[in-house]
Protein backbone atom coordinates (compact mmCIF):
# COMPACT_ATOMS: atom_id res chain seq x y z
CA UNK A 1 0.00 0.00 0.00
CA UNK A 2 2.50 2.66 1.46
CA UNK A 3 6.09 2.41 -0.94
CA UNK A 4 8.90 4.64 -0.47
CA UNK A 5 11.20 4.59 -3.74
CA UNK A 6 14.85 6.52 -2.85
CA UNK A 7 13.24 8.98 -0.28
CA UNK A 8 15.65 11.77 0.40
CA UNK A 9 15.48 14.92 2.29
CA UNK A 10 18.36 17.83 2.37
CA UNK A 11 18.27 21.08 4.69
CA UNK A 12 20.59 23.97 3.09
CA UNK A 13 22.85 21.61 1.63
CA UNK A 14 22.59 18.89 4.61
CA UNK A 15 21.21 15.65 4.18
CA UNK A 16 19.02 14.41 7.28
CA UNK A 17 17.20 11.33 5.50
CA UNK A 18 19.08 9.64 3.17
CA UNK A 19 17.77 7.77 0.14
CA UNK A 20 15.46 5.08 1.24
CA UNK A 21 13.59 2.80 -0.19
CA UNK A 22 10.86 0.43 1.60
CA UNK A 23 7.59 -1.16 1.41
CA UNK A 24 5.10 -0.61 4.28
CA UNK A 25 3.10 -4.02 5.22
CA UNK A 26 -0.52 -3.50 5.28
CA UNK A 27 -2.24 -4.45 8.35
CA UNK A 28 0.74 -4.03 10.84
CA UNK A 29 2.54 -1.58 13.25
CA UNK A 30 5.87 -0.40 11.84
CA UNK A 31 7.71 2.07 14.46
CA UNK A 32 10.24 4.57 13.84
CA UNK A 33 13.37 4.81 16.73
CA UNK A 34 16.40 6.52 16.76
CA UNK A 35 18.49 9.06 18.89
CA UNK A 36 17.11 12.73 18.51
CA UNK A 37 17.63 14.35 15.20
CA UNK A 38 18.28 11.48 13.67
CA UNK A 39 15.39 12.08 11.05
CA UNK A 40 12.26 9.96 12.30
CA UNK A 41 9.78 12.59 12.44
CA UNK A 42 10.96 14.23 9.01
CA UNK A 43 11.15 10.71 7.76
CA UNK A 44 6.67 10.56 8.56
CA UNK A 45 6.23 14.50 7.64
CA UNK A 46 7.64 13.20 4.30
CA UNK A 47 4.65 10.67 4.31
CA UNK A 48 2.40 12.72 4.86
CA UNK A 49 2.96 15.25 2.53
CA UNK A 50 3.75 17.75 5.20
CA UNK A 51 6.93 18.76 3.29
CA UNK A 52 8.09 17.25 -0.18
CA UNK A 53 10.95 14.62 -0.51
CA UNK A 54 14.00 16.15 -2.20
CA UNK A 55 14.26 13.42 -4.44
CA UNK A 56 12.26 10.00 -4.94
CA UNK A 57 8.74 9.44 -5.00
CA UNK A 58 6.17 7.95 -1.94
CA UNK A 59 3.17 5.91 -3.52
CA UNK A 60 0.16 5.14 -1.89
CA UNK A 61 -1.57 1.85 -3.87
CA UNK A 62 0.35 3.06 -6.97
CA UNK A 63 -0.74 6.98 -6.70
CA UNK A 64 2.29 9.01 -5.91
CA UNK A 65 2.18 11.53 -3.69
CA UNK A 66 2.34 14.82 -5.15
CA UNK A 67 0.69 18.51 -4.20
CA UNK A 68 -1.87 17.40 -6.49
CA UNK A 69 -3.07 13.94 -5.05
CA UNK A 70 -1.89 15.46 -1.62
CA UNK A 71 -5.64 15.91 -0.13
CA UNK A 72 -6.94 12.91 -1.06
CA UNK A 73 -4.51 10.87 0.21
CA UNK A 74 -4.39 12.87 2.70
CA UNK A 75 -8.08 12.08 3.69
CA UNK A 76 -6.69 8.54 3.53
CA UNK A 77 -4.39 8.66 6.56
CA UNK A 78 -4.95 9.44 10.10
CA UNK A 79 -1.73 11.38 12.09
CA UNK A 80 -1.55 11.64 15.83
CA UNK A 81 1.16 14.27 17.60
CA UNK A 82 2.91 14.68 20.45
CA UNK A 83 1.00 17.11 22.41
CA UNK A 84 -2.35 15.87 20.92
CA UNK A 85 -2.64 19.58 18.87
CA UNK A 86 -6.06 20.07 19.64
CA UNK A 87 -8.37 23.15 19.33
CA UNK A 88 -8.54 25.04 22.69
CA UNK A 89 -11.81 26.40 21.40
CA UNK A 90 -13.76 23.21 20.96
CA UNK A 91 -14.55 20.58 22.79
CA UNK A 92 -13.46 17.02 22.45
CA UNK A 93 -16.53 16.09 20.42
CA UNK A 94 -15.81 19.04 18.25
CA UNK A 95 -12.41 18.17 17.71
CA UNK A 96 -13.07 15.18 16.98
CA UNK A 97 -15.42 15.76 13.97
CA UNK A 98 -13.70 18.46 12.63
CA UNK A 99 -12.97 16.78 9.20
CA UNK A 100 -16.35 14.68 9.03
CA UNK A 101 -18.24 18.05 9.52
CA UNK A 102 -16.44 19.79 6.64
CA UNK A 103 -16.66 16.72 4.41
CA UNK A 104 -20.39 17.39 4.93
CA UNK A 105 -21.43 14.28 7.53
CA UNK A 106 -24.89 14.79 9.63
CA UNK A 107 -25.53 15.11 12.35
CA UNK A 108 -26.57 10.93 13.30
CA UNK A 109 -23.30 9.92 11.56
CA UNK A 110 -21.59 12.15 13.55
CA UNK A 111 -22.80 11.22 16.48
CA UNK A 112 -22.54 7.53 16.18
CA UNK A 113 -19.37 7.71 15.27
CA UNK A 114 -18.23 9.85 17.47
CA UNK A 115 -19.43 7.07 20.26
CA UNK A 116 -17.91 4.45 18.41
CA UNK A 117 -14.29 5.61 18.74
CA UNK A 118 -15.08 6.96 22.64
CA UNK A 119 -15.95 3.35 23.00
CA UNK A 120 -13.03 2.35 21.06
CA UNK A 121 -10.34 4.11 23.35
CA UNK A 122 -12.12 4.11 26.05
CA UNK A 123 -12.80 7.69 26.79
CA UNK A 124 -15.69 8.49 28.53
CA UNK A 125 -18.60 9.91 27.26
CA UNK A 126 -19.14 12.49 30.09
CA UNK A 127 -16.01 14.41 28.39
CA UNK A 128 -17.09 14.83 24.74
CA UNK A 129 -18.80 18.53 25.83
CA UNK A 130 -15.33 19.80 27.38
CA UNK A 131 -12.18 21.62 26.06
CA UNK A 132 -8.97 20.74 25.90
CA UNK A 133 -7.97 22.70 29.00
CA UNK A 134 -10.32 20.34 31.18
CA UNK A 135 -9.15 17.03 30.19
CA UNK A 136 -6.03 15.32 31.44
CA UNK A 137 -3.41 14.64 28.92
CA UNK A 138 -3.85 10.95 28.62
CA UNK A 139 -7.45 12.11 27.55
CA UNK A 140 -6.19 14.60 25.23
CA UNK A 141 -4.40 12.16 23.26
CA UNK A 142 -7.23 9.53 23.38
CA UNK A 143 -9.00 12.60 21.64
CA UNK A 144 -6.74 13.34 19.70
CA UNK A 145 -6.23 9.78 18.29
CA UNK A 146 -10.13 9.42 17.96
CA UNK A 147 -10.03 12.75 15.76
CA UNK A 148 -7.09 10.82 13.65
CA UNK A 149 -9.66 7.95 13.27
CA UNK A 150 -12.59 9.99 12.42
CA UNK A 151 -12.34 9.04 9.03
CA UNK A 152 -11.41 5.56 9.17
CA UNK A 153 -8.51 5.75 7.58
CA UNK A 154 -6.16 3.18 5.67
CA UNK A 155 -3.18 4.32 7.41
CA UNK A 156 -2.37 5.64 10.78
CA UNK A 157 0.77 7.71 11.64
CA UNK A 158 1.91 8.84 15.49
CA UNK A 159 4.17 11.16 15.87
CA UNK A 160 5.90 10.67 19.73
CA UNK A 161 2.19 10.20 20.43
CA UNK A 162 2.70 9.17 24.21
CA UNK A 163 6.20 11.20 24.81
CA UNK A 164 4.71 14.13 27.10
CA UNK A 165 2.82 11.74 29.73
CA UNK A 166 4.08 10.62 32.82
CA UNK A 167 4.96 7.06 33.01
CA UNK A 168 1.39 5.36 34.29
CA UNK A 169 0.02 7.14 31.97
CA UNK A 170 2.12 6.04 29.09
CA UNK A 171 2.13 2.38 30.04
CA UNK A 172 -1.74 2.29 30.34
CA UNK A 173 -2.06 3.88 26.68
CA UNK A 174 0.49 1.43 25.52
CA UNK A 175 -1.67 -1.21 26.49
CA UNK A 176 -4.70 0.26 24.86
CA UNK A 177 -2.62 1.10 21.37
CA UNK A 178 -1.65 -2.52 21.17
CA UNK A 179 -5.64 -3.28 21.58
CA UNK A 180 -6.41 -0.82 19.35
CA UNK A 181 -4.38 -1.63 16.92
CA UNK A 182 -5.16 -5.06 16.80
CA UNK A 183 -8.53 -4.66 16.19
CA UNK A 184 -8.48 -2.24 13.67
CA UNK A 185 -5.82 -4.18 11.85
CA UNK A 186 -4.73 -1.04 10.09
CA UNK A 187 -1.35 0.33 8.64
CA UNK A 188 0.28 2.15 11.88
CA UNK A 189 3.51 4.00 11.33
CA UNK A 190 4.92 5.21 15.06
CA UNK A 191 7.73 7.21 16.31
CA UNK A 192 9.31 7.01 19.09
CA UNK A 193 12.98 7.23 20.96
CA UNK A 194 11.50 4.67 23.31
CA UNK A 195 13.18 0.68 22.65
CA UNK A 196 10.34 -0.49 25.10
CA UNK A 197 7.64 1.25 23.57
CA UNK A 198 8.56 -0.37 19.95
CA UNK A 199 9.31 -3.55 21.49
CA UNK A 200 6.23 -3.97 22.45
CA UNK A 201 3.93 -2.43 19.81
CA UNK A 202 5.79 -3.20 16.46
CA UNK A 203 5.45 -5.78 14.32
CA UNK A 204 8.35 -4.11 12.50
CA UNK A 205 11.33 -1.59 13.97
CA UNK A 206 13.19 0.78 11.51
CA UNK A 207 16.22 2.08 13.52
CA UNK A 208 17.79 5.37 12.35
CA UNK A 209 20.93 7.30 13.00
CA UNK A 210 21.76 10.74 11.25
CA UNK A 211 19.11 10.66 8.64
CA UNK A 212 19.58 6.19 7.96
CA UNK A 213 18.24 3.66 8.34
CA UNK A 214 20.66 1.22 10.24
CA UNK A 215 18.31 -1.54 10.22
CA UNK A 216 14.71 -2.81 9.77
CA UNK A 217 13.54 -5.72 11.11
CA UNK A 218 11.62 -7.17 14.33
CA UNK A 219 12.91 -5.94 17.73
CA UNK A 220 14.08 -10.26 18.00
CA UNK A 221 16.13 -9.88 14.66
CA UNK A 222 17.61 -6.40 15.57
CA UNK A 223 18.23 -8.32 19.52
CA UNK A 224 19.79 -11.74 17.77
CA UNK A 225 21.22 -10.44 14.79
CA UNK A 226 22.33 -6.85 14.78
CA UNK A 227 23.59 -4.87 11.49
CA UNK A 228 26.23 -3.29 13.25
CA UNK A 229 27.25 -2.15 16.90
CA UNK A 230 24.89 0.73 17.11
CA UNK A 231 22.44 -1.42 17.34
CA UNK A 232 23.56 -3.53 19.70
CA UNK A 233 24.23 -0.26 21.81
CA UNK A 234 21.36 1.73 21.42
CA UNK A 235 19.13 -1.23 22.57
CA UNK A 236 21.27 -1.99 25.54
CA UNK A 237 21.28 2.23 26.67
CA UNK A 238 17.78 1.67 27.30
CA UNK A 239 17.85 -2.05 28.64
CA UNK A 240 16.18 -1.35 31.91
CA UNK A 241 12.88 0.06 30.25
CA UNK A 242 12.86 -2.57 27.57
CA UNK A 243 12.50 -4.98 31.06
CA UNK A 244 9.41 -2.68 32.24
CA UNK A 245 7.87 -2.78 28.43
CA UNK A 246 8.07 -6.12 28.52
CA UNK A 247 6.29 -6.89 31.52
Amino acid sequence: MLRLENVSKTYDGKRVVDPYTTQFAPGQTHVLIGPSGCGKSTLLRLMLGLIPPTSGNITFDAVRLTPESRLAIRQRVGYVIQDGGLFPHLTAAANVQLMARYLGWDASRLAARTAELAELTHFPQSGLDRYPAQLSGGQQQRVSLMRALMLDPEVLMLDEPLGALDPMIRAELQADLKAIFARLAKTVILVTHDMGEAAFLADAIVLMREGRVVQQGSFQELLETPAESFVTDFINAQRSPLSEGAT
